[in-house]
Formats: C-alpha cells, sequence, structure tokens
C-alpha cells in the first residue's frame, strides 16, 4: 500500500538540516511572506520553481498551470497575480515554459487526439494553447529543421504568446499605471542543461499598435 511516510522522511530531513544550519531559518517568515518575485510556470513536475532559480521558501510567489498559460477569465491565474501585485507587490514577474513541454505537443497534436471531441476542462485547455500557437504551427509543420528544434520553437512561441497576455492583463496594467516598479520576463527552461534563457522582457505598458 502506498504511505505518504517516504514525503514526510523526507521533510523531516530537510527541516532538520535547516535549522542546522540556521536555527531561525523558518522564523524568518512565520508571520508574513514579502516574496520578490511572482513564478509562472508549468505544472511539469520537471521544473520546480524554487529548486531551478536556488529560491528558499518566501521568496518566490508561484502558479504553475499546464503549459505556463495565462487566461484572462481564468480566476485562478489572475487572483493569483492580483494578489501578488495589489497585496505582495512583488517586483518581478516571470512567466517561464519549458523545452519538452507536454502541454505544446498535445495542442500540436490535438486534431488527431481523443480530446478533441472530448468535453472536458482539459480538452477546453489545451484547445485554447492550440489557438494560442496558432500562428507558429504553419512554420512548425513546414519547416526544415528536424522535430526537435522545431517543438523547441513552438514553446518559445508559447512563452510570447502568454507573455503578450500577462503585459496585457488588467492586474499588470493597473500597477504600471500606478508608477510600480515592475520588470516582466518571459523565460523558458532547458531541461537537459538546467539553464534558463529570457527570451523578452517588459517594464511599462506599452501603447496599443
Amino acid at each position: 500500500m502506498t504511505t505518504l511516510k517516504p514525503l514526510l522522511a523526507k521533510n523531516r530531513s530537510w527541516a532538520l538540516q535547516r535549522r542546522q544550519r540556521n536555527p531561525h531559518y523558518f522564523d524568518n517568515n512565520l508571520h508574513q511572506q514579502k516574496p520578490h518575485s511572482l513564478w509562472i510556470g508549468c505544472s511539469d513536475s520537471r521544473v520546480p520553481a524554487e529548486v531551478l532559480t536556488g529560491c528558499h521558501p518566501g521568496e518566490l510567489f508561484v502558479h504553475r498551470n499546464i503549459a505556463n498559460m495565462v487566461i484572462d477569465n481564468d480566476d485562478n491565474v489572475m487572483s493569483v497575480l492580483q494578489y501578488a501585485l495589489e497585496y505582495l507587490k512583488v517586483s518581478r514577474i516571470v512567466l517561464c515554459g519549458h523545452y519538452g513541454c507536454g502541454g505544446v505537443q498535445a495542442a500540436v497534436a490535438l486534431p488527431g487526439s481523443p480530446l478533441n471531441n472530448a468535453d472536458s476542462a482539459l480538452a477546453r485547455r489545451i484547445g485554447q494553447l492550440r489557438a494560442a500557437i496558432s500562428p507558429a504551427l504553419t512554420a512548425f509543420h513546414g519547416g526544415d529543421d528536424d522535430e526537435s528544434n522545431r517543438q523547441n520553437h513552438l514553446v518559445e512561441a508559447n512563452v510570447i504568446a502568454q507573455f503578450s497576455r500577462l503585459v496585457a492583463s488588467e492586474p499588470v496594467t493597473a500597477a504600471w499605471r500606478q508608477g510600480a516598479a515592475l520588470d516582466v520576463f518571459g523565460c523558458v527552461y532547458d531541461l537537459q542543461s538546467g539553464h534558463l534563457k529570457e527570451l523578452i522582457q517588459q517594464s511599462t505598458e506599452e501603447p496599443s499598435p
């Protein structure tokens, strides 16, 4: 029978190691949190925000979903965004995708997938993702690069698409209009090297074309 004991044992070991290195480690965040950044990333288990950035508890406010999507009628991501900006006063937002994203791969394969005719939260989300990257799908299907490179380009295209939604969202534009010092970054994580790469950055609201 599966139990929680292995995770509990690792938790106790981790907590003990932290206290041994710093007896006040947990006291610093006991009564409040003051994260410097909001991280919007993919739910993929290989892309844990705190681990790959070397952050400690209290440094990152984190929202993760399939394919790091930003959808303005998604109360989950929008409430996290509003809370991070209005109450926690974060000064940085990092939107992070990753190469080898299963969500992007599912969006590419959607027309021939059982999800295409399904009525479920996952099917709707993958459909929305395919729509977001649709401008890049033509290049994907007609490109000369090997499939791995073309998949990587699609991941980057998704980051750019979600970034555009993020910087146009009401919480972000409101923060900039109120004079907040806020930097927004679009990044991609390389599973093979463990490195983050910055794709795009914006620090002020840009006029509509």
